[in-house]
């Protein structure tokens, strides 16, 4: 039997009984379980020192996190433990969060709220659409293509780029390298940032990659904070307009100037919170639970330990 430690009563309950999987409730915040834990599946959106509470216990052989992202957990992870995300689980909500950023920002929501808090009716005025556009997705993994799949049908004209070059797919003709940013960059009328948070590309764009784009581009970012400059946003904010789920820092504190920037939208990183998450985890920590209890490699493994 595998022991697996759940972060809470309701994930073991959704996930249920598996074949050769014994499972025990692990709050971070509280006592240890008893017995050789080998599974620790750490508690979403709970910070890495919710799982650092596994270095006293050397039978963890892998930790599961619930989220895309995993760079804050690297630091705590002992040696010789895996860890595994959660690829797969947030793309329908952080690529549905995507489109609605664009279509808030192209479209002026966020003036018809202000204005309907004051109840005034604003005068009509053309704004951007998100028909006829040319988008460039900067980060073609899981979560890129489903953002791709969901623009198509709003007539764009669709770019990807990833770290490297490779062949394209049937949404994408071909994906450019990060080396092409700078032809690409002066194209685009929309970016969406959805790399995951690395050496290359923390400060990817920057101030001089933000200057590339034309004026009143839009750049949308559902990645990592970090991956946009927030001085270089501030200083570029009303030539260029941003739709942020994600900042640097994080939370934004009350009086940061970045609140009250000139075409600047912004949401508290919520690209995963939406009832798409909890049957996707559960399909994903049912899949993993049942290929740990037949000897089978895990999935998802972003660092083997």
């Amino acid at each position: 039997m595998v022991l697996v430690a759940f972060p809470d009563q309701q994930w073991l309950d959704d996930v249920g009984p598996i074949d050769g999987v014994e499972s025990v409730v692990w709050d971070s915040d509280g006592d240890p379980p008893e017995g050789e834990v080998e599974i620790f599946i750490g508690r979403y959106m709970g910070g890495p020192e919710t799982v650092a509470v596994i270095r006293d216990r050397p039978s963890v052989r892998l930790v599961q996190v619930l989220s895309a992202g995993y760079e804050a957990v690297l630091p705590v992870l002992p040696e010789g433990v895996a860890l595994a995300n959660a690829g797969g689980v947030h793309n329908a909500s952080t690529a549905e969060l995507a489109v609605g950023l664009i279509l808030a920002s192209q479209r002026g929501l966020a003036d018809f709220v202000r204005a309907q808090d004051k109840g005034e009716w604003l005068p009509r005025s053309f704004r951007p659409s998100l028909a006829d556009r040319r988008v460039l997705i900067l980060g073609y993994g899981s979560i890129g293509r489903s953002l791709a799949q969901r623009l198509a049908p709003f007539e764009v004209e669709l770019t990807a780029v990833a770290s490297t070059a490779r062949d394209g797919d049937d949404l994408i003709e071909r994906i450019h390298g990060f080396d092409e940013l700078d032809e690409l960059l002066p194209q685009q009328e929309i970016v969406v940032l959805l790399t995951p948070l690395t050496d290359s590309t923390n400060g990817l764009m920057d101030e001089r990659h933000l200057a590339l784009l034309p004026d009143d581009a839009l750049v949308v970012n559902v990645s990592r904070g970090p991956v946009l400059s927030t001085e270089a946003a501030l200083a570029e904010a009303g030539r260029l307009r941003f739709a942020l789920d994600v900042t640097d820092p994080e939370p934004l504190p009350a009086d940061h100037p970045l609140w009250h920037a000139p075409g600047v939208l912004i949401s508290p990183h919520v690209g995963g919170v939406s009832t798409a998450f909890r049957p996707r985890g559960v399909a994903l920590l049912r899949e993993q639970l049942r290929r740990a209890a037949s000897g089978d490699d895990p999935v998802n493994v972003v660092h083997s330990g």
